[in-house]
């Protein structure tokens, strides 16, 4: 007797026990199909891959696109060798049902990992101001992977897709609720987009969520920030359409940096100039051009019928004050470090209990944060430094020394 007669007769006294013996070996041939796939076939793609001079193949191996392609691989040999085995009908009606539905589930995972290696090349190759694509993948994995669950639900109850579908009309209100954070995220990421109002890269201040740093992930639910002390906050992506928040791009897109700092002034300190001062200051060369046209413009008024030059309340007179501001006006002016073609002033603003405060409002040609506080800075030590030249005083609250100081000896 030859080997396939004694198969033969094997299977014919013990059916179950040779169906058992042929659904093992084909699970067995299955893992071997994986092994083969995962392995040999997978080294060979990412060898490819590695001496290739293409991005899109490194892009699918970093998306375990292969490696998730491979599981397939034994799916499949189950599914079509079950027949081969000889099993009964409805052990092989259920089986291939099984492999059909998993097979299903893991095309889409297949798909996933092929989305996130397209929204990776498009990262890589879009420009600094492109727009975020993560948002859309996110929702048409989700939206696929629905899909999935209900062609294999349908596979295994032996049921058409069409009636769970419709069978989603009645539960629809259940839906909206368990979907709401999704629905709301999938309009804010359009919105988001569309008008082009985040993107990855930008410094973003949102009070309501205590976030002030840098935009590093836009997904469909969630956008992350990575605050300047290096922590993470996740916002809801739809709270960028219902909460207020400040985007800093424009300034880095201007390569300008605002400045907007006031020096107090001690209103006691504020006088007219005396003759020897305005001739001082008129040598001072940042003021040569303010002292000329400023007398010039005096002088026209102070001529006019009326005026009695010998009291200061008819007449016009130049002011320590109005003179400092202008110095520091002409100081900004020739500053290298300031642009001079944006908003330049030097302001007097309402006296308040602190003093009477010199706005200045400017914008310096460094974004980078560190290098841009040092220019304000230096800006501002000289104006503390340079203001008693003209007999100013820089307002400070009386401290303990200074009540000190006021005490009898």
């Amino acid at each position: 007797m030859d080997l396939q007669e004694l198969i033969g007769n094997f299977g014919r006294n013990q059916p179950i026990a040779a169906q058992a013996i042929g659904l093992i070996g084909l699970v067995a041939i299955g893992w071997i199909a994986n092994v083969v796939a995962s392995r040999w076939m997978l080294s060979a793609m990412r060898r490819f891959a590695s001496m290739s001079s293409n991005h899109w193949d490194d892009a699918l191996v970093r998306a375990h696109f292969f490696q998730r392609l491979a599981n397939l691989a034994p799916i499949l040999v189950i599914y079509f060798g079950v027949h081969a085995v000889g099993a009964h009908e409805t052990v092989e009606l259920v089986v291939q049902r099984v492999a059909l539905a998993t097979s299903t589930i893991l095309f889409v995972v297949v798909i996933s990992a092929f989305l996130n290696a397209v929204n990776e090349i498009y990262t890589a190759v879009a420009d600094d101001g492109h727009r975020p694509i993560k948002g859309y993948i996110g929702f048409l994995r989700l939206l696929l992977y629905s899909v999935a669950v209900i062609i294999a639900l349908s596979i295994l109850m032996d049921r058409s897709p069409w009636i769970f579908l419709s069978g989603l009309g009645a539960v629809s209100a259940v839906l909206l609720i368990i979907f709401k954070d999704t629905l709301l995220s999938l309009v804010a990421s359009i919105q988001i987009t569309s008008s082009h109002l985040l993107q990855v890269g930008d410094w973003v201040e949102m009070p309501d969520f205590k976030a002030d740093g840098d935009v590093i992930d836009i997904a469909l639910h969630t956008v992350k920030i990575q605050n300047w002390d290096k922590t993470i906050t996740t916002v809801p992506t739809y709270a960028f359409i219902t909460s207020p928040f400040k985007n800093w791009r424009g300034m880095s897109e201007s390569n300008s940096r605002r400045i907007k700092r006031s020096l107090f002034v001690d209103v006691t300190s504020v006088r007219f100039l005396e003759n020897n001062e305005i001739e001082r200051f008129a040598g001072f060369g940042l003021l040569r051009k303010y002292f000329t046209e400023k007398q010039r413009e005096l002088t026209v008024h102070n001529s006019e019928p009326g005026r009695d030059l010998g009291k200061n309340a008819d007449i016009r007179r130049l002011t320590n004050v109005g003179t400092l501001r202008a110095y520091m006006l002409a100081y900004l002016e020739t500053h290298p470090k300031i642009r001079k073609d944006r908003t330049l002033i030097v302001r007097q603003l309402s006296p308040s209990p602190e003093g009477l405060p010199l706005e200045i409002y400017c914008f310096t040609n460094d974004i980078v944060w560190a290098n841009h506080e040092g220019i304000q800075s230096d800006i501002f030590d000289h104006f503390l430094a340079i203001a008693p030249e003209f007999g100013i005083r820089i307002y400070q609250r009386p401290s303990g020394g200074d009540l000190a100081a006021l005490r009898p000896s």
